[in-house]
């Protein structure tokens, strides 16, 4: 414990991978790294930098002394270069070359897309392994048959791998938007203060295929191919919205899916996991709260809403730079990020732990069908002789009654009050014969084995497939 504040992202919800990749020691040894990568790409291309400095600047790369780096910073009120002044420190032959040319986005700005970039692959991975998980829990049950809504009142039957299909439908949607957000991902690389490289223009004498032949070393360096075409300072702020844009649309699935459960828990249909000594009230003992779907639905509240703060940061940028978007980025970028890491992890323990409570959902089925039931019924009576228009309201009138008994508490048997209408031409055991659930489920099955099919054809699944622990 702390006598701090300390946001619950780190200290409850999200992974130590996340946890890593967005950590201080990260982010400033990448900036280290893109140092050794400036200057190793400025030897190469004749600068007079020697092989020694960059070996010196490699042997430093971690050991980073932030009391020195928070002093110089209090005296220079400058991060970038309170950085500077501490690699100096420990690799004082190199000291004169560090950031040679460079300005302070170089490392701020490339640093934050390489955590980016890779923090959208792992969060595909997480994906992906939900996808997974959904697909492997619809073709289970793609034929069990269960009363559909609409407006969350009863509809035609579906089935429960069917209404599956339409989590992960959403959610492999959400995984091409991180693809695209991944793929149009560039390097900003080494551009000067506004974007004109000018300063390399002095460096290297004029020679423009010497500045683009550094940017690709560097970008190389990073795994990237492209630098952006152009940019000003920064590199261009859409990128953050982009990126936030497509972790909401993961919130926004994760929601609706976990939206469901919960729906579907009250009417003790299916149940998210729940743990053999887990508490799930502190005065009501009987209670089994749907307790990860709400956190989901409020992590991803969150997450949606933070979300607005990039296309916010996008709009009011000012010609080739202005500042008033940094303070916002340090908080939006990583938060969101390890809001959307928490909601995978909770989405993984949920669909791998779902409870289908099958006996209920077919008593639900079974009361409901003789109503869904009626337009086959009408069919037919048709076929026996029946008028289709007669048919039709005695249908209409026994179903009226039947609901307004339901609606009272009153015993209701639909089936029996049809076999006493003669014009209709069926006994109760004529009736009865159509009360089979799967003939009212239309397609489901084989629309569950195709999609299923198409989707793992479109997955790929990380090397560690073990599914997250998350804290209760």
């Amino acid at each position: 414990m702390t006598d701090k504040y300390e946001s619950p992202l780190s200290t409850r919800y999200a992974s130590e991978y996340m946890l890593k990749l967005f950590s201080s020691d990260t982010r400033y040894q990448t900036w280290r790294k893109l140092w050794i990568s400036l200057a190793s790409a400025e030897m190469e291309l004749g600068l007079p930098i020697t092989e020694e400095q960059v070996e010196e600047l490699k042997a430093h790369l971690t050991d980073i002394d932030y009391e020195v780096v928070k002093k110089r910073e209090k005296e220079v009120r400058h991060d970038v270069m309170a950085h500077v002044y501490a690699y100096g420190q420990v690799a004082p032959k190199a000291a004169g070359i560090i950031h040679l040319g460079a300005t302070s986005c170089y490392v701020t700005d490339n640093a934050d897309l390489v955590i980016y970039r890779d923090g959208l692959k792992y969060l595909r991975g997480e994906l992906c392994k939900v996808i997974s998980l959904l697909c492997d829990f619809a073709l289970e049950y793609k034929a069990l048959p269960t009363l559909g809504f609409t407006h969350y009142q009863p509809a035609q039957l579906v089935t429960v791998g069917k209404r599956a299909t339409l989590w992960i439908q959403d959610l492999f949607s959400d995984l091409k938007e991180i693809d695209f957000a991944i793929e149009n991902i560039k390097f900003l690389g080494c551009r000067g203060t506004t974007g004109t490289e000018a300063s390399f223009m002095e460096l290297f004498n004029g020679d423009t295929e010497k500045i683009d032949a550094m940017n690709q070393k560097i970008a190389g360096d990073f795994g990237f191919t492209e630098c952006f075409d152009v940019c000003g300072q920064t590199y261009p702020r859409k990128v953050d919205s982009r990126i936030l844009n497509a972790l909401s649309s993961v919130a926004q699935s994760a929601y609706r899916m976990a939206n469901d459960i919960r729906l579907l828990q009250h009417d003790k249909q299916i149940e998210e996991p729940f743990e053999k000594d887990q508490i799930g009230s502190s005065a009501m003992a009987y209670k089994r709260n749907p307790m990860r779907s709400e956190r989901i639905c409020s992590l991803a509240r969150y997450l949606m809403a933070d979300a607005m703060n990039a296309p916010m940061t996008a709009s009011v940028q000012w010609f080739e730079r202005t500042l008033d978007d940094s303070a916002n980025r340090r908080i939006s970028l990583p938060e969101g990020f390890l809001a959307a890491d928490a909601i995978l992890r909770l989405l993984q323990n949920v669909s791998n732990g779902l409870h289908v409570n099958e006996k209920v959902i077919e008593k639900n089925v079974m009361e409901y069908l003789p109503f869904i039931a009626t337009e086959n019924i009408m069919m037919e009576a048709v076929k026996r002789g029946a008028n289709r228009q007669n048919a039709h309201e005695i249908i209409r009138r026994c179903s009226m009654e039947a609901t307004a008994k339901m609606k009272n508490g009153e015993d209701w048997n639909l089936l029996a009050d049809l076999a006493k209408e003669e014009e209709l031409r069926m006994s109760h055991e004529d009736l009865k014969g159509i009360m089979d659930p799967k003939q009212y489920t239309g397609r489901c099955a084989l629309q569950v084995e195709a999609f299923v099919e198409k989707v793992r054809a479109g997955l790929d699944l990380p090397a560690d497939r073990q599914i997250a622990e998350i804290t209760l």
